[in-house]
């Protein structure tokens, strides 16, 4: 039987994204703005997982991620891993999960809540109870996070 393997060069210093469902990959690459960036950057895609079935990564050179960054993340695909690398070493391992508190990340889908009719930040609470549900701090208004746009 052949053995198959997929070699990647290793990564010296940067980050890791771990666990991201296939279906949410280009998402994750449009919110990180990845095609602007000037360092290496390897994605693998619809790769087997024991986890999941089927997953994807991504492996950013030279990049460690805000915390805002990663609340943006965590919105967009939630519980994935994230893996801090320097000098070749994971130093740090995390998973990254929604806050309870969104500020200035998510629109709200209410055209009549303030935030869409003032120049001010949106505010979001994650509902206990409803996992993946935000609701809005002014207007009451719940949304999916399938169904978020990001501001």
């Amino acid at each position: 039987m052949k053995r198959q393997e997929l070699l990647v060069a290793a990564l010296e210093s940067g980050t890791v994204i771990d666990h991201i469902p296939s279906s949410k990959l280009f998402e994750v690459v449009n919110l990180l703005h990845l095609e602007q960036m000037k360092t290496s950057i390897t994605v693998g895609y619809n790769l087997k997982s024991k986890k999941m079935g089927h997953k994807s990564i991504i492996k950013i050179a030279g990049k460690f991620f805000s915390d805002e960054e990663l609340n943006q993340l965590a919105v967009v695909s939630p519980n994935v891993t994230l893996c801090i690398i320097r000098d070749y070493e994971v130093v740090e391992k995390k998973e990254v999960f929604l806050p309870e508190e969104l500020k200035g990340i998510v629109k709200c889908a209410n055209p009549k809540c303030i935030t869409n009719n003032e120049p001010m930040k949106t505010y979001f609470h994650a509902v206990l109870g409803k996992e993946g549900v935000l609701r809005c701090h002014y207007c009451n208004k719940e949304v999916d996070l399938d169904h978020v746009k990001l501001v």
